[in-house]
């Protein structure tokens, strides 16, 4: 059903992304697999194996960006969801066509202070997870929503040379990124965040490395019985903390384990 399409166009989108960059000279992106570029995928098109030889693609691209798992909903080659033989081949062959638009070049995405690949990723995330994300307690938080407590906690007078950024239920990543935008550009801006639903924050460390954030610090864990951003015993402290809590998952707070 719809709410299945992101596990593949969004795959699709990041793969294309991070080609796009790499091309344009990008040396954060400079590590891709031989063989793993969207141009790779391409070639693919119309091939008997096609879903056997992304996800084999995929494997390799998910161990060079630290994003183990985020592409197991995505299986280019389960029969269930894109169909047997032909249907199948056919289905994959389209989606990668969509991506070989012309004018559909991520080397150059910026427009002013606008991030066009991540909103188109924030875009599809909001919308999937109108459909996918309420049976699992999860629910994207509005860019309105985000901008607006961003602009709340001032981080936008912030004179300083280097901040940090905490968000203990991170999600997709939209408020600390929303935060970001909010800091001055000659700020070093340090991301940390976690997240308790492991599809859910390799969805978050894909979309930090949209927005060319390739060293936020993201753990996987729950937060409130487990907080993995700490020093010894002692939990790390941060210079801004922004958070939309698990309001929506029934009886969050009682899960937590006493003092």
């Amino acid at each position: 059903d719809a709410s299945q399409y992101k596990d593949y166009v969004l795959v699709i989108l990041f793969v294309k992304y991070i080609s796009d960059r790499a091309k344009s000279g990008d040396p954060d992106l400079e590590e891709i697999p031989e063989g793993c570029t969207f141009d790779d995928f391409v070639k693919l098109k119309n091939k008997d194996n096609i879903g056997e030889e992304i996800n084999k693609k995929l494997e390799k691209l998910a161990a060079t960006f630290a994003l183990d798992n985020v592409f197991v909903n995505a299986d280019f080659n389960n029969e269930d969801k894109l169909g047997k033989g032909k249907d199948k081949v056919d289905t994959i062959t389209s989606l990668i066509e969509v991506f070989q638009t012309g004018n559909l070049d991520f080397s150059t995405n910026r427009a002013g202070d606008d991030d066009l690949i991540g909103d188109a990723y924030e875009y599809l995330m909001r919308n999937f997870a109108s459909q996918s994300g309420k049976s699992k307690g999860q629910f994207y938080t509005p860019a309105e929503v985000s901008r607006l407590m961003a602009k709340i906690i001032g981080i936008n007078k912030d004179s300083r040379k280097s901040i940090t950024i905490y968000d203990p239920a991170c999600g997709s990543g939209s408020l600390l990124l929303r935060a970001l935008n909010e800091t001055a550009r000659d700020i070093v801006v340090g991301i940390y965040g976690q997240e308790k639903d492991l599809a859910t924050i390799n969805m978050a460390r894909m979309n930090m490395i949209l927005h060319g954030m390739y060293y936020a610090d993201l753990k996987h864990g729950d937060t409130l019985n487990s907080p993995l951003h700490k020093t010894g015993f002692t939990l790390d402290t941060f210079d801004y903390i922004v958070a939309n809590p698990p309001f929506s998952l029934k009886k969050w707070m009682k899960s937590a384990l006493p003092n």
